[in-house]
This record gives C-alpha cells, structure tokens and sequence, in this order.
C-alpha cells in the first residue's frame, strides 16, 4: 500500500479539519483528511508510516473506538487524540490505551506540528528496527556471517561463496578490525575442507625464533630445548585451511621457505630430510597493499604472485554507512545472549551518533560499542572541528550543539547530500535545515 501522507487527520467538524489541514501543510507536513473514522481504516495497513490525528468526540465512531481500531492493525501506529472537553480522565485513559499523545483545544498549530514530528520519527524508528530484525532473522548463514544490505558488501558474500568451492588460495585484503578472519573462516566452512582443521596463524605475534618451529614442526634434538618431536601448523592443517594473518610481517628469510611449501605442497620438520606431503588450502590476510610491499623490498614478489590467485577485498565501515545500524543491532543480539541483558531501546540519537563516527576500527570497535550499549555504558559520539570524535562533554547548550551538529550530518551522508530527504527526515522545513546547516558551518559536501 503507498503511502498516503505523513498525517491522517479525522475530525467531522469539516471548518476545524479544514483548518488544522491548511497549518500542519504550511509546517511542511503532508496531510490527508476525513470525516467519518471509517474511511480512514479503509487506507491504513501495517506499513503505514505517518501518524493519526483524531478528535475524540464524533458521532458513529468516537476518537477512542477509533484508536482501538488502529491499534488492533498495529499497536505502534503513534495515534494523537484532540478534544476540546480538557476531560484529564479521558486523557489518562487515552494514554493507558495506547494513545501518543492527548491534545487539548485550543491549541497552536505550531505545537501540534512538534508533537507529530516526534511521532512521525518515532513510527519511521520503529518501521526501520523491524526491518532489521526482518533481514536478521530472515538471513542464512552467509549472510548471518557478513551482516549488511549495501551493494558492496552483497557483492563481498556472493565472492566468499563463490570462491570457497574452489581449492584456489586466497588473499584478503582489509582494515584493522574489518573482519579478515570471518572471511577466511567462511572459505572453509563452505569448502570440501569443512570437515577438517581450520588453523589461524598470526605472523606478527610470534618471534621470529620460533616462527619456523611453529610453522613446520621439528624433530627431537634439532635445536637446544627441542626434548620432543613436534608437529608444525602447516602439518596440523592437513586436509583443511591454514590462515596466516597479517601476512605482510612474516620474516623475509620465513617468506622463501613458506613460498617453497606452497610451490610443492611438501615441508620439512626442523631436523629431518624426508619430505612431507602436504595437502591445505592458503588464506592469507593482510592491511597492507602486498604488491607496494612487494615492490619495496619488504615482501617476497614470488610468494606475493603465488599466493595472489584470488583477491578478496573487505570494504571499510565507513564506505558502507547503510550496513551500521544492521550490524549494530546483529552484534547487540549477540551482546545480549552472552551478557543476558535485555536490548536499550534503539533511538534517533543512537543512530546518528553511529552514522556520524568514521569507524576506524571497523567491526571490532563497532562490536565493542555493541557491548558497552547492550551493558549500560553507551556514551555517544560527537565531532570536533578537526572531524575527530570524543565523548560528548561540556556545557548542555555546547554538547546540545555537537549532537545536532552530528545528527545533521549523519543524514546528509545518509541522504547522499539529497537535503529535501534530510530536511523530510528531520521533520523540519527547508528553511529550517539551511539556517541549521549555516549556524554549524555545515556544508552538503563537507558531510559526504
């Protein structure tokens, strides 16, 4: 069902609809009215994404039964109730109901106007939240994996899933905190190899000293302190995957040795001469561009070539800032089952403090802030002028000022710099939006 407008009025008072309709119009909102509450059911649905405005006193069908109604279609459709009667008992059982709000006459149009733009945003959060859960609960296990609905990051899960049929080595290429493992774990899980060992191995914590032990095992007695035969990660992983992270710090004399194992698919143990057949699958993962590395003398070409079969490249937070909010909400389920909380409510404030922070750390930041809202411990986000972020401090008006500053920006980012869709977002005029925009010195294109 399309959207009809932002408001339905109901009101059989055809001078006061009229009205109310003309001032709600000139507060830039959409409005569609009618006399009888029954014609206005006849439009409503569950996806219904504006807010009702009614009087309570009409003949047929008054203001309460009407909400009843209402909420039997969706008990979140935000329902804002009119009398003239100033009845207290009327609005305290309006708003035990299910009302939103209780409005007495006379009233401005302006504060009316106020009151439906909360409603409005409140109904626009709780349609986006269930869409989240939706994709959620909906989603395989790929998609479970590698949570979002932006071009890039469909692209990414279509590749993984491609590409795990194969036995081709892998190269992942990713921000700190991007989620390197995840894919590397996906390539296995989805391969012939499932069934057996998946190895991660980090190259820059472990000492060179033993780098080559760990990797290839030794023999009892082939260096001091060697009391007993060892089997190295390359031979543990026979038969599955062996992921080697940040592969970029591995020693350049390792590099040789490891690009021989991958060549012939053989090793040997620290202190033997007999040859081991070998039979894994290579992913490794790195934050830097190896062939740079390469070409700088800091990483083997050869290896570099040898492993490179397949690219895969992990798209930072910040370049898919429509996969935030759903991955937020994918993390804090799981920050719930393991703290046994129940989840905050996800708010306008939250999402735009989400939207307007860079993620340098990508998943792994986004997930510990995932367990400090899920814990109590949320503190929000706001930018400073050198576009870094701190914790918001300071006087109220000054910390009031980021966090406007913040939530315009993040819609613009959101919008694609499209301002008409900011300023129907943010239930403000047009005029509104510029003036805002000029007193933080915000610019479409600085926000994008």
């Amino acid at each position: 069902m399309k959207q009809p407008a932002d408001i339905i009025l109901v009101d059989d008072d055809d001078d006061l609809r009229h009205a109310l309709r003309q001032g709600l119009e000139l507060e830039d909102l959409s409005v569609i009215d009618f006399k009888a509450p029954a014609d206005a059911l006849s439009i409503l649905g569950g996806n219904f994404d504006g807010a009702v405005i009614s009087d309570i006193r009409m003949p047929q069908m008054d203001g309460m039964a009407f909400m009843a109604k209402i909420l039997e279609i969706d008990p979140a459709i935000p329902v804002i109730l009119v009398t003239g009667h100033g009845d207290i008992t009327l609005a305290v059982e309006a708003m035990r109901e299910g009302a939103y709000d209780f409005i007495p006459k006379p009233f401005r149009v302006a504060d009316i106007g106020a009151v439906t733009r909360r409603a409005l945003e409140r109904r626009r959060l709780v349609l986006e939240n269930r869409a989240l859960r939706s994709e959620l609960d909906a989603g395989t296990d790929m998609a479970e994996r590698f949570v979002g609905r932006s071009a890039s990051i469909t692209a990414l899960r279509d590749e993984v899933a491609l590409v795990a049929e194969t036995d081709a080595d892998v190269v992942i290429v990713g921000e700190t905190g991007a989620g390197k493992e995840v894919i590397a774990r996906a390539l296995h899980d989805y391969s012939q190899r499932s069934d057996a060992q998946f190895v991660a191995l980090n190259c820059a914590a472990l000492p060179p000293d033993i780098f080559e032990s760990e990797l290839f095992g030794h023999e009892a007695g082939a260096f001091t302190g060697a009391q007993k035969q060892r089997i190295g990660k390359l031979e543990h992983a026979d038969g599955g995957t062996v992921f080697l992270d940040e592969i970029e710090s591995m020693p350049l004399d390792l590099q040789a040795k490891l690009l021989r194992a991958i060549e012939d698919r053989t090793i040997e143990r620290l202190g033997s001469n007999r040859q081991i057949p070998l039979d894994v699958r290579f992913v490794a993962a790195t934050k830097s561009d190896l062939g740079e590395e390469s070409q700088a003398g800091r990483f083997r070409a050869d290896l570099y070539y040898r492993l490179n079969v397949v690219t895969l490249a992990i798209p930072p937070l910040r370049q898919r800032p429509e996969d935030i909010p759903l991955l937020f909400v994918h993390l804090a389920r799981q920050a719930r089952a393991r703290y046994r909380r129940d989840l905050p409510e996800f708010t306008p404030a939250l999402e735009a403090d989400l939207l307007a922070h860079d993620w340098p750390g990508n998943v792994r930041e986004l997930r510990n802030n995932a367990d400090r809202w899920v814990l109590g411990l949320w503190n929000g986000f706001s930018r400073r002028a050198d576009n870094s972020v701190e914790d918001l401090q300071g006087p109220l008006p000054d910390r009031m000022a980021a966090f406007e500053k913040a939530i315009i920006e993040a819609e613009i980012r959101k919008a694609g710099g499209r301002l008409r869709d900011v300023y129907e977002t943010l239930g403000i005029s047009r005029k509104g939006l510029y003036e805002k925009m000029r007193k933080h010195g915000i610019t479409a294109e600085d926000a994008r």
